[in-house]
């Protein structure tokens, strides 16, 4: 039984908002201050220091797409092979993903202030050694240390976000979803706009935006006033504790497969873009392929915020999880149907962002709102096992089609999301706390989630 800390955070999330409980008021549909307002509108009345956090998230995540583009580049200036090229993707997700089991035991004794700071310094770090590489091997081990940075600061960010914003964790997820949205999308149109001048171009351009990222929450993020040895400690093995839940469980484990879909598409993707363009006799470089991961990010901005909460609160969380593991799938078979056709396979890349975006927000809602454990702990443990899809995924797509054929990887993504369909409808019976939202007027589904922080 994991025990949420009597004491409060070095910079707690729920002091912060206190801080500026009388600078952003909550309203609610007839401006009255006595009810939530809908998420879509709180999502973008926060305090100065959500906001400091939600920039430096866009760029976090710019760091995961602006490889893309370059990925071709790199594997042709650098003498390597595809599946080293998607290697780059492989140790910074492993390395996050086993750093994300401890963040939260990290920030309870640093706090959410310094464990953002450390993060963001970690990756500034890493990017500029990136753009100083001079082979792929030097490129892969640097990656591994900006994806412990980006580990820290994520899962922090996440559970930052949720407790200090205003709207309940609905409005927060939209926020941070939005600016995951936003990231995903400018980080390949920087990383295509800067590779054409050079590959080393999106790893420095990325190191100096998560500095300016770092120099916001150094200044807006308020400092604690309290001491540091009186911070609530979380155990360090308390997000791997937390994987006892069922419902935490199940939800993880759906993330796991479907995180392999999700880096199939992003990690694998440029090289049967960049053959199928060949084919066609069509010259696809960096420039071209970040127009194409441009329009699929703008895709996953736009239904994060605007779609999902409308589906989720129609049709109910795990329903709308269904419908998205169900159309991913289907696209997924499009792109191994069509992997040699180059309109087709741009097409369903680009559009695909539609879905992807729809799945983060309502799976990431449902993990935050499923358990009554500690939000900071839930999403270590979440987070830490969807990342090794990724993983797993991107370090097997290469070798696959290597030896089988370039449609199989896709192919391979289907399998992964029935498989995260037949956990989650197998797991259904867990996650009754889901249920129950659909039956909730905005005020009571607010007052339930507050609990549910507790």
């Amino acid at each position: 039984m994991i025990k949420t800390p009597m004491n409060s955070d070095v910079t707690s999330p729920s002091e912060l908002r206190d801080q500026f409980e009388e600078t952003v008021p909550v309203s609610s549909f007839d401006g009255s201050p006595h009810h939530t307002s809908p998420p879509i509108r709180e999502a973008f009345r926060q305090p100065r220091p959500v906001w400091a956090i939600a920039f430096a998230t866009t760029v976090s995540f710019m760091g995961i797409g602006l490889v893309d583009p370059i990925l071709p580049a790199i594997s042709h200036e650098l003498n390597a092979s595809p599946t080293q090229a998607m290697l780059l993707f492989t140790s910074y997700l492993v390395i996050t993903a086993i750093a994300m089991f401890f963040t939260s035991w990290v920030s309870s004794r640093l706090g959410v202030r310094r464990t953002l700071l450390i993060g963001l310094f970690l990756v500034v770090t890493f990017a500029l050694a990136c753009s100083a590489s001079g082979s792929v091997g030097q490129i892969i081990g640097w990656r591994a240390g900006w994806g412990l940075g980006n580990a820290l600061f994520i899962s922090t960010a996440l559970s930052a976000i949720v407790g200090a914003a205003y709207g309940g964790s609905a409005g927060a997820i939209i926020l941070y979803e939005a600016a995951l949205g936003i990231g995903m999308a400018v980080g390949p149109l920087a990383g295509g706009i800067l590779g054409h001048v050079s590959w080393r171009g999106p790893f420095l351009g990325t190191a100096i935006l998560m500095g300016i990222g770092f120099l916001g929450i150094l200044i807006i993020y308020p400092r604690s006033t309290r001491p540091a040895e009186s911070a609530g400690q979380v155990p360090l093995f308390a997000a791997i504790r937390a994987l006892g839940n069922p419902a935490l469980r199940t939800l993880s484990t759906v993330a796991l497969f479907y995180n392999m879909a999700f880096f199939v598409l992003l990690a694998y993707s440029p090289f049967p873009i960049e053959r199928a363009a060949h084919i066609a006799g069509i010259h696809f470089g960096e420039l071209q392929l970040g127009l194409v991961f441009f329009g699929w990010g703008i895709g996953l901005a736009i239904t994060s915020v605007g779609l999902a909460p409308i589906m989720t609160r129609k049709l109910g969380l795990v329903p709308t999880v269904v419908v998205a593991l169900a159309a991913i799938a289907a696209l997924m078979g499009v792109l191994a149907l069509g992997v040699h056709n180059l309109p087709v396979i741009v097409g369903a890349v680009a559009s695909s962002g539609l879905l992807f975006g729809l799945m983060n927000t309502a799976l990431t809602e449902a993990v935050m709102d499923a358990t009554p454990l500690p939000r900071n702990i839930a999403s270590s443990a979440y987070s830490g096992v969807r990342f090794f899809g990724g993983a797993i995924s991107s370090a097997a797509a290469g070798p696959l089609a290597a030896v089988t054929t370039a449609a199989m990887p896709y192919w391979a993504a289907v399998v992964c999301v029935f498989l995260a369909g037949l956990v989650l409808l197998l797991g259904k019976r867990h996650l009754t706390r889901l249920d129950r939202r659909l039956h909730l007027t905005a005020e009571a589904e607010a007052q339930a989630i507050g609990m549910g922080a507790k």
